[in-house]
């Protein structure tokens, strides 16, 4: 069993996720001995596997939620499957380079780590990141603000503190390698960057509990700070990485 807060937005999730910047997967290829294999877990719909796909000659694709993997875009040398963190289904030391984008706080980390370091070959990397709230205009970001620890108070599950945190205080038993600040953007309109909203872990139980959509209270306010509804605005996300060694 897992934490399931995707899967039934996760048509939207497809289409309102912001990609993440090439810099960030320059960066950890680095730092590979050899690009054969890559195990992304809990890959959702494939946003991480897609870029990775770029530098490996195999992404194993992994998510528990089929509803997700439905949704993922695939490529050649992709193999999605419906698994868990304790069951990658890959052979032991076969594996260059495991990741795990905007997910290891739902996982399980003994688990996971354990089934890490029997995939991995020797000197093989991990990387996990994530990415907190958006950063768009100081009068926007108020709105946004207002939905995200007002509204939304008490709706965010507990793990949301480990991102808030910047993935600082989460187990990372492996020799780590420092890592810069990474940034990521989006090129949006008001409807679009709704629908992102929308994506949100905290608003689907916000629908659920309460029966009506969170959004839709602040939608007045930041439609008055946007301007005009199709005016594209650049959405920032600031995005850190824990990348370490077995």
């Amino acid at each position: 069993m897992f934490k399931d807060l995707f899967s039934q937005q996760s048509s939207d999730y497809a289409k309102y996720r912001p990609e993440y910047p090439e810099e960030l997967f320059q960066f950890i290829v680095s730092h590979v001995e050899t690009r054969e294999n890559c195990w992304d877990c809990a890959t959702g719909n494939g946003q991480a596997s897609v870029m990775l796909a770029k530098y490996f000659s195999h992404v194993a694709a992994t998510d528990a939620s089929p509803q997700q993997l439905r949704k993922a875009v695939h490529l050649p040398n992709i193999t999605y499957a419906l698994a868990s963190e304790t069951d990658s289904l890959l052979r032991a030391h076969s594996t260059d380079l495991v990741t795990v984008a905007q997910a290891i706080h739902w996982l399980n980390f003994e688990r996971f780590y354990f089934e890490t370091r029997r995939v991995l070959k020797k000197e093989g990397l991990i990387a996990v990141w994530g990415y907190g709230v958006t950063r768009i205009a100081p009068r926007i970001d108020a709105v946004v603000e207002k939905l995200y620890s007002g509204i939304l108070a008490g709706y965010w599950s507990p793990e949301r503190k480990l991102i808030e945190d910047g993935y600082k205080t989460i187990p990372f038993p492996f020799k780590e390698i420092e890592t810069p600040p990474f940034e990521m953007k989006a090129a949006w309109n008001l409807f679009e960057f709704a629908g992102y909203l929308h994506t949100w872990s905290s608003v689907q139980q916000y629908k659920l509990q309460n029966n009506t959509n969170p959004v839709e209270l602040i939608m007045d306010e930041l439609s008055g700070t946007w301007g005009k509804p199709e005016e594209k605005r650049i959405v920032r996300w600031g995005v850190f990485l824990r990348l370490g060694r077995l």
